[in-house]
């Protein structure tokens, strides 16, 4: 059994604003569609892409982007 640390990430994609900078700064985590709108590539982060993810959320001008319990 890991004992490595995950979180689950999660995305409101109505309040999504087209701005990109999750894929920017977390592009193994989320993506976006034809329209520009956030896509979760992977729901559950480990390691590095926790880090990234957090940026990620952070960056969000519409804070669509959360971690979820």
């Amino acid at each position: 059994m890991s004992s490595e640390e995950r979180k689950r990430v999660g995305a409101e994609r109505e309040f999504c604003i087209q701005a990109g900078n999750c894929v920017m700064v977390a592009g193994e985590v989320f993506d976006q569609d034809d329209d520009g709108i956030v896509v979760v590539l992977t729901e559950e982060v480990t390691g590095e892409s926790i880090e990234h993810a957090r940026d990620a959320i952070n960056l969000c001008p519409a804070n669509a982007l959360r971690f979820e319990e």
